[in-house]
């Protein structure tokens, strides 16, 4: 199949290739390094973080946030089944047990009105996953958090540049995780930020990102040799990939106006299928300012979907489906996570289609797939 519309295509700037260069003729490819450093402080300043560091991916920011809260084998954690699976991998690589509650039908987060219920006594932290850059209840996922001695992890894997009343996803619960891979808005191919807005976890997490070693505070001069002090990994990236993103970040505002050009002419476009009751929209309630990271539409059953999905495919647009609930997957089923049903999870997994999004995607091609998806639906 020839694909015209790809469903994401990376976005370049135009400075990365500088950028990367400088790295190369300063021989400072290594982690932690001066595009790191950039990255990292424009993070805290735009965004009001205490602490932002650089990380391989946001799997391994959400990795660094579970071992930063002291999770342990039998220790639950509450977060949707409708997720990417990293935000679950992080818990069960240390043994402890995702307990999964239902998602809002409108935002397709976390229903926050259901987190009490699942509390139980071995329950140590919420995970609230930012789904397409629009923001859980934090007001409420917090309130609950403080009554109850929780930790907040946030995972803004699409969130990065949203906001909930004023205050940037990642920077609200206790950490908060990033994602810069290729299919997100600031891009250096694969890469993530662990944001942390406890200080007293700052000292730890730079050891646990260097391989449990104090190695940090090694190159600031504040010890004379650094030594193993605590569990850890290799959780830095390249420079080179700081550099790519830094370039990506200086034209974040742009990047997003783009993005929020394509989702209003989307919006636009669409607006007679919805009103019809053919499709549903996407769905931004007042408090949330979002990133605009996607652009999708909910149709009446599974089947519709497929057969939307397949059309566009055959005029060489791709669309795609998001996600398969993890309570429902295999690797959920072994964990026995598959007890209770998660009806509105189970429904929007089925009927959810994702349309193509990225900086590139032209109004006219825009026109060309609400065109495909219109006729679609009149010759039903």
């Amino acid at each position: 199949m020839n694909i015209r519309i790809p469903f994401n295509r990376a976005y370049l700037t135009g400075s990365e290739i500088g950028y990367v260069s400088d790295v190369l003729r300063n021989s400072s490819t290594a982690g932690d390094g001066v595009y790191s450093r950039k990255c990292e402080s424009f993070i805290e300043e735009l965004f009001s973080v205490k602490k932002a560091l650089l990380t391989t991916s946001c799997t391994s920011a959400l990795e660094m946030a579970v071992i930063l809260c002291d999770l342990q084998p039998g220790d639950e954690v509450i977060l949707p089944s409708f997720t990417f699976v990293s935000s679950a991998n992080a818990l069960v690589r240390q043994g402890a047990r995702p307990r999964f509650v239902d998602i809002r039908p409108d935002t397709k987060n976390i229903d926050e009105t259901l987190i009490l219920s699942a509390l139980t006594h071995k329950t140590k932290a919420i995970m609230p996953v930012h789904y397409a850059g629009v923001a859980c209840d934090m007001d409420a996922i917090n309130r609950i958090a403080l009554e109850h001695n929780l930790r907040v992890i946030e995972d803004a894997a699409q969130g990065v540049n949203s906001s909930y009343k004023g205050a940037h996803l990642g920077s609200i619960g206790d950490l908060g995780a990033y994602s810069f891979h290729e299919t997100k808005n600031y891009s250096c191919g694969e890469g993530g930020a662990l944001l942390i807005n406890d200080e007293k976890l700052i000292e730890r997490a730079e050891v646990v990102r260097e391989k449990g070693t104090d190695r940090s505070r090694f190159r600031r001069g504040e010890v004379d040799k650094y030594t193993w002090v605590d569990v850890g990994s290799s959780f830095l990236p390249s420079d080179i990939l700081a550099a790519i993103l830094y370039a990506q970040l200086e034209k974040l505002q742009s990047i997003n106006e783009e993005r929020r050009r394509i989702f209003d002419r989307y919006s636009a476009r669409l607006l007679p299928l919805f009103t019809q009751g053919l499709l549903e929209p996407p769905v931004i309630p007042d408090a949330c300012q979002t990133n605009y990271h996607m652009y999708y539409v909910l149709t009446g059953d599974t089947d519709e979907r497929s057969q939307l999905q397949a059309h566009l495919l055959s005029k060489g647009i791709l669309a795609v489906s998001h996600y398969v609930p993890l309570h429902s997957s295999p690797m959920g089923v072994s964990l026995g996570c598959n007890n209770d049903r998660l009806p509105v999870t189970e429904a929007v997994s089925e009927r959810l289609l994702r349309l193509p999004m990225y900086c590139d995607l032209s109004d006219n091609e825009i026109d060309l797939i609400s065109s495909e998806i219109e006729f679609f639906f009149a010759n039903r």
